[in-house]
């Protein structure tokens, strides 16, 4: 049983940095970053392996966003910079149990946090 806190949303203007962060009652395990914005699908953000050796991100993401562990802390983060106001949506963390589904489907998440909303002003 892995229990997942996100916290660090709240409103921000475009252009802005925030950081999110995920605390976990363990370390041991991949974390991902997905988000869902109203109206859409809940997509992929990032991820990162246990060790924090292992890091991809979704196209729409890449480059601004970046995803680090701190395991002796038990956290992961997600430090979002140059924010638009399509990054608006409530952003969760998920810790993966299956291994025989990609890292970047939902699917192989079987701890969810309860999300943190972050909303990007125009």
């Amino acid at each position: 049983q892995v229990q997942l806190v996100e916290s660090g949303g709240g409103l921000v203007q475009a252009g802005g940095s925030l950081r999110l962060s995920c605390a976990a009652s363990l370390s041991s395990y991949r974390i991902a970053w997905f988000r869902q914005a109203p109206g859409k699908e809940r997509e992929f953000v990032a991820t990162i392996n246990w060790t924090g050796g292992n890091t991809d991100y979704a196209d729409s993401v890449k480059g601004r966003f970046g995803i680090s562990r701190d395991n002796p802390k038990n956290t992961v983060y997600l430090q979002m910079n140059n924010l638009k106001s399509e990054d608006t949506a409530v952003y969760y963390c998920a810790a993966r149990i299956r291994w025989d589904l990609r890292a970047i489907d939902q699917q192989a998440y079987g701890y969810w946090g309860q999300g943190t909303q972050v909303t990007v002003s125009s």
